[in-house]
């Protein structure tokens, strides 16, 4: 069992609640259900999402381009004189609002696992920047949240010089293409690959719990005071994974080995392309770590 000796923490009194299975379990059950969400509708939070969505204007529809493989995405990203493919949300007032609903959710089960809680305030902040994206992807996952995107095409840096783009406008139509383009189409398929992993799966409640301990007690964070305990609550929330699992679905020997490999690839899902993805519409230019601070310490 973790516990916190070596750090000044809160809570360094070992009792039996600093267990990661109590600890996420619990904080799991605390998630309000969608009825008591709608109840909840005046919360700091919700008010900043909502804030937010309210600004944004509907977006028109853009061409469907039929879609390619992997291989294809890379080999075209690598030509000079090609066209760079990448994709925007087909529909971003529904999605964005679905995936703020499940920012709130996310943040309201970190805040209530006790032995997060009890962590230096540094060392939560640092752990919330680097785990909010991939804990987001996994409540998409967990709540089934499905998307589909248009792609656009930003023209290659050849194309620009051919047609006579002068280099200075060029910048700034870059950046604003880059904005409006959303994101690579290589990165929507990594993403919509972990999600259809998870599905395949069928990755129960209590499996994606400890799926979120894992994820947010993540000692690669670097500057991190408790570290050690942080590594012993990752560890310890493996554990419970695999004991789980082997309870649950002792038929099933590769099921473990498949919830890593699903780890894996949320490990290699970038947070800027989730923010630029799902959340850019949404709050424009503002920094997605403001919003996060504003909605977890509603400062």
């Amino acid at each position: 069992m973790a516990t916190l000796e070596g750090c000044r923490c809160r809570g360094a009194s070992g009792r039996n609640n600093n267990s990661i299975l109590y600890s996420i379990l619990k904080s799991d059950n605390l998630v309000p259900t969608e009825e008591q969400q709608q109840q909840q509708q005046q919360h700091p939070q919700q008010q900043t999402l909502q804030h937010l969505l309210n600004k944004t204007s509907s977006s028109s529809s853009s061409a469907t381009a039929a879609p390619a493989s992997l291989q294809e995405l890379r080999q075209q990203a690598c030509s000079c004189g090609s066209t760079r493919r990448r994709g925007i949300l087909r529909s971003p007032q529904v999605t964005c609002k679905a995936a703020s609903a499940v920012l709130v959710k996310t943040l309201r089960f970190v805040k209530n696992v006790p032995c997060f809680r009890e962590l230096p305030e540094d060392d939560q902040l640092m752990l919330i920047r680097s785990g909010w994206a991939p804990l987001l992807v996994l409540g998409l996952a967990q709540d089934r949240v499905d998307f589909e995107t248009t792609e656009t095409v930003e023209p290659s840096m050849l194309q620009r010089i051919l047609t006579g783009v002068p280099d200075r406008q060029s910048e700034v139509l870059a950046g604003q293409s880059r904005g409006a383009a959303g994101v690579s189409v290589v990165d929507i398929e990594a993403i919509k690959a972990f999600l259809k992993k998870c599905w395949s799966v069928d990755i129960s409640t209590k499996e994606y719990a400890y799926l979120k301990g894992a994820v947010l007690f993540n000692p690669d964070v670097e500057g991190l005071r408790c570290l050690h305990y942080i590594q012993s609550l990752r560890r310890e929330a493996h554990q419970a994974l695999n004991e789980h699992v082997r309870l649950i679905h002792r038929e099933d020997t590769t099921r473990f080995a498949k919830l890593l490999i699903a780890l894996s690839m949320l490990r290699a899902i970038s947070p800027p392309v989730v923010a630029q993805l799902f959340f850019r519409p949404v709050i424009g230019t503002v920094s997605i770590e403001e919003v996060l601070m504003e909605m977890f310490y509603g400062k």
